[in-house]
């Protein structure tokens, strides 16, 4: 039987080839009855038939292939099929709704509220996740069925061919991305202008999500390794939906956090050592804070109270010489982390931290650095090293040195 299927797959394939568009779409009409859940085979009917100018039928087709997509725990390529039915059928909500139930956030009742993502990095209780055996989704699987299906109507698909930029480093952002199909790689500028991958994300991943939330530029190039399908939420888009359901900017917000903390702790090699649910319990553990431009995070000579990572704005962090005269570090920059000598060595504070314009950080109080990352075997060593070598550069930069550009962290 499975042969005899991928021989009709394969025809139906070499007829779509030949430009053979009824006769392909005969083939694949049948994959699709002796296969009901095949949610690619849907989704070429879907397509052969809105190329035939079988509008109603493609309607159909579409959603069809999103909710096979959907059972098959691809929920991404169900959203792209959705979105081909609804460019046929404006307005359509049963599809966007249906793959909420699937995936979406399940509160009390049928269709509760999506959960408070205040300054908590909450885990989906169990039983209010997605359905049973569908994986969770970032951001989707937050969103009760009413904003879950807004988010769904506002996201738009690109298809890029190898070889082609999503985005540019220094550019503005506006927009976020998931990434349905194919791979993209991750560039960044070195110091000396030379290009150099960081990373490679692959089907399933999300990326730009710092555009929805700030206004600076793009940190990183995104490239495709070959012919890729997006979906993008713009921040233009996200606005109008919040208009509607406030509840999404929030949700955008803690995924956001979520992800600022998840990179500092995979991509720092102090906190390799930990496990993941060690880094989960730390990201939990983070407040929100807002900050005023002028306002002081941590003032020069006082004892350090907690470890801060700046999510959004921009920081200065300066030395007060003795003739009070101000020294300026380099600003801080979105991502970057700062407090951790004074936590680490016992000292007080190298530098006072300014916000210069309003700003958002994360911060991990002492208590809940010292019980979750100190007391882990080998953590103290390795992070008082890290300490002694940045207060060695501080001194360095004070005799006037350069410092190196990208370690300012205080």
């Amino acid at each position: 039987m499975m042969d005899a299927l991928q021989r009709s797959k394969e025809k139906a394939a070499r007829l779509l080839a030949l430009d053979q568009l009824e006769a392909a779409l005969a083939e694949y009409e049948q994959v699709v009855k002796a296969s009901p859940d095949d949610g690619a085979s849907h989704q070429r009917v879907a397509e052969l038939r809105e190329r035939l100018g079988r509008r109603a039928e493609a309607v159909t087709a579409y959603e069809e292939a999103a909710l096979a997509w959907a059972r098959e725990g691809q929920l991404l390529r169900g959203i792209v099929a959705c979105k081909g039915l609804l460019k046929l059928e404006p307005g359509h909500a049963r599809t966007p709704r249906s793959l909420a139930d699937l995936y979406g956030w399940r509160g009390p009742g049928r269709h509760g509220e999506s959960p408070p993502p205040t300054g908590e990095f909450l885990p989906v209780p169990d039983g209010h996740g997605p359905a049973h055996g569908m994986p969770m989704v970032p951001l989707f699987s937050k969103l009760a069925r009413e904003p879950f299906a807004a988010v769904v109507e506002a996201v738009e698909v690109r298809r890029l061919a190898a070889g082609q930029s999503v985005v540019e480093e220094g550019d503005p952002g506006a927009s976020m991305f998931a990434l349905v199909e194919g791979r993209v790689a991750v560039v960044r500028h070195l110091q000396g202008g030379e290009q150099r991958r960081v990373g490679l994300l692959t089907e399933g991943s999300f990326f730009g999500e710092m555009a929805l939330i700030s206004e600076g530029p793009r940190l990183a190039s995104v490239i495709t390794t070959e012919p890729v399908v997006l979906l993008e939420l713009t921040r233009e888009r996200l606005g109008q939906v919040m208009k509607s359901h406030p509840v999404v900017g929030q949700v955008v917000q803690a995924f956001y956090r979520e992800r600022m903390v998840e990179n500092l702790l995979r991509s720092n090699p102090v906190f390799l050592p930990l496990k993941p649910e060690q880094k989960q319990a730390i990201a939990r553990e983070f407040e929100l804070l807002e900050l005023k431009p002028g306002e002081v995070v941590l003032e020069q000579g006082q004892q350090g109270d907690a470890f801060y990572l700046l999510l959004r704005g921009r920081c200065t962090p300066y030395h007060v010489q003795g003739d009070g005269k101000e020294k300026a570090y380099p600003g801080l920059r979105e991502g970057d982390v700062f407090g951790e000598i004074s936590l680490l060595l016992g000292k007080p504070v190298t530098a006072t931290v300014r916000a210069d314009m309003a700003s958002v950080v994360l911060k991990l109080d002492r208590a809940s650095f010292e019980r979750l990352i100190l007391s882990q075997p080998g953590m103290r060593g390795a992070l008082t090293k890290v300490g002694t070598e940045r207060l060695q550069r501080t001194a360095r930069l004070l005799s006037g040195k350069d410092l190196l550009e990208g370690d300012l962290r205080v």
